[in-house]
């Protein structure tokens, strides 16, 4: 079995909890193996860092219902203990349009599809709900009975009192929820200690945090004294379960070496996608925009993901050996997938939140600026021109989640993309040729492995000239 972490809103501290608990376990040399619902790259490498075991995205948006069950058995199997962090409050989830239905099976009637309760029931697992007591007393019990009695079919194992301010506010708080018979599982004291820094688009990712674990032994000692373990230690055991109905990827022997950009700024990869790419053969080779002069020597493809380019801008242009590097090796029809972060780094330039402009690759004759405006959400794209990756009237699923513009546009657009709110309005977007893909739209590559194989193939086409 395992758990799902939910919360009554954002911010209640389900990272928090999740992240308590993951040390707890961790420093008991425990195998654990976590999941993240939604799109989010910055808490699963959290997860990670914790347990030293990639945490898995469970998004049935990006992939579909039967890939999230999927793969949370796969992925469990092999450990002792499993959760599940949720995403914003326990029943926040989208609607998918009726034109948009049959791309995804099974949302027709589901108004919180995609959301943290959508997954426990998919999965059936129960609820922990995370909840925010720093301005509670007695209504606590109604905010709970509300989410508890408000869809049937989910099971709550219990509460976990977040921000609770001293001894008597705790009294104040198990009385209020002592009629309802739900089990208090845990209760985290107000700390200012412990907290984690953010930014534009979320947190801070751990590759820039020199204390991080002293973070998690601070997390590790107050969940020691801050949870009934008890009574969690069986919710979270893994139960022994078939994994042989899962599919595997046909493997392609003949391997090629592909660059992945692994730094500071380029750190935004599911780990599904990066799994397919080694399962079908290929060699994945980390290097450095930010410290080395050049991609690692006889490549067949790179690969840049996202992050967080205006962040490290300065220091990025500084290399320019490695910018005119990229450049020429695009130049030579070298295969190229790039992802957001990815973009913004193969434009010729980048002006950051100061307004101050930095010359980078050069690839793309374009310009990212950065600005207030937030562009968020999933996209359903409809691929206009081909490229090397994708063929025209071909659909995809993904997630865009940044704070900067290109200008000018490309002029034959990868994609045309649409929302999921019925007032969207539609917009082009994308740069692609016949070895180039860069897109703002993050995909997940699980049930659209098309995506792996055309990149695959290209690469061993570089491979053969």
């Amino acid at each position: 079995m395992a758990i799902a972490i939910a919360a009554e809103r954002s911010g209640a501290g389900k990272t928090t909890v999740t992240l308590a608990l993951l040390s707890f376990l961790a420093r008991q040399k425990f195998s654990v193996q976590s999941f993240k619902v939604g799109p989010d790259y910055i808490d699963p490498m959290f997860h990670t860092e914790v347990t030293q075991r990639p945490c898995r995205n469970l998004d049935p948006v990006l992939t579909s219902t039967q890939y999230v069950r999927d793969c949370f058995t796969r992925h469990c199997y092999s450990a002792d203990y499993a959760l599940v962090e949720g995403v914003m409050g326990l029943f926040d989830g989208v609607a998918i349009p009726p034109q948009l239905q049959f791309e995804k099976p099974g949302s027709e009637s589901i108004s919180d599809f995609a959301s943290t309760a959508h997954i426990a029931r998919l999965l059936d697992i129960p609820i922990l709900l995370v909840v925010d007591c720093s301005k509670l007393s007695g209504s606590v019990a109604a905010i709970v009975h509300g989410y508890r009695s408000f869809d049937p079919r989910l099971r709550f194992a219990g509460v976990v009192l977040n921000r609770v301010g001293s001894d008597r506010h705790l009294e104040l708080l198990e009385n209020a929820l002592e009629p309802l018979s739900i089990p208090v599982l845990g209760v985290l004291r107000r700390n200012q200690e412990i907290t984690l820094p953010d930014r534009h688009l979320g947190l801070v990712p751990t590759a820039e945090h020199p204390q991080l674990h002293r973070f998690f032994d601070q997390l590790a000692d107050m969940a020691s004294r801050s949870f009934d373990w008890q009574k969690l230690l069986p919710l979270l055991e893994v139960e022994p379960s078939p994994i042989s109905q899962v599919q595997s990827p046909v493997i392609n022997t003949k391997s090629v070496r592909i660059g992945i950009a692994r730094d500071r700024a380029f750190n935004f990869y599911y780990q599904d996608n990066l799994d397919l790419l080694t399962q079908l053969g290929a060699q994945l080779i980390p290097w450095s925009p930010l410290h080395d002069s050049s991609p690692p020597p006889d490549l067949h493809g790179l690969y840049f993901g996202g992050g967080f380019p205006e962040v490290f801008a300065a220091q990025l242009a500084d290399n320019q050996t490695a910018c005119q590097a990229v450049h020429k090796a695009i130049q030579t029809q070298l295969p190229t997938y790039a992802e957001c972060g990815g973009l913004m780094y193969l434009c010729q330039h980048l002006t950051d939140f100061d307004n101050k402009t930095w010359n980078l690759v050069g690839a793309i004759p374009a310009q990212s600026v950065m600005s207030p405006r937030l562009t968020l959400g999933y996209r359903h794209g409809t691929v206009l021109h081909s490229n090397f990756i994708l063929n025209p009237n071909e659909t995809v699923w993904g997630h865009e989640f940044h704070r900067s513009q290109l200008s000018p546009l490309a002029p034959q657009p990868l994609f045309q993309l649409t929302g999921l709110s019925p007032d969207f309005s539609l917009y082009n977007e994308g740069w692609g040729n016949s070895q180039l893909h860069a897109s703002y739209l993050h995909l997940h590559w699980g049930t659209q492995t098309f995506i792996a194989h055309s990149f695959l193939q290209h690469c061993q086409g570089f491979q053969n000239l």
